[in-house]
Order: structure tokens, then sequence, then C-alpha cells
């Protein structure tokens, strides 16, 4: 694939070498300023999924009722 991107480039060297080199950053300023901010609220990295109690000095034992 890259040898692919490579030959397709116009130029010598040292205009391929600029080219891809400005591919990869569109590349990942698409990824940076569009992707990501789309798909970080479906991801949810950042959110917990073990219920703490609402108040830090809770005791921590559980409800027996």
């Amino acid at each position: 694939m890259y040898a692919w991107i490579w030959r397709h480039l116009p130029g010598q060297w040292p205009l391929k070498t600029a080219a891809a080199t400005a591919l990869v950053a569109a590349f990942a300023l698409v990824l940076w300023y569009v992707a990501f901010p789309w798909l970080e609220p479906k991801v949810q990295f950042d959110r917990g999924v073990i219920n703490t109690p609402s108040s830090p000095s809770a005791p921590a034992t559980p409800d027996r009722r």
C-alpha cells in the first residue's frame, strides 16, 4: 500500500517526501478534528462502570434490608 502511494506521488524523492508528510498530516488532522470528536461520545473511556456512593464519607457496606 505504501509503495503504491510512493510510486504515484509526483517528482523526485524530496518532493515525494514532502507530499507524503503532507498526506500524513492531513490524515491526522481529519482524525483529530472530525473522527475522534464524533467517536468520543460513543466510546466513553472516561466513564466508570462501578457504582460508587454519592457521598465520599459514606461507608462502603452492602445494603442489608
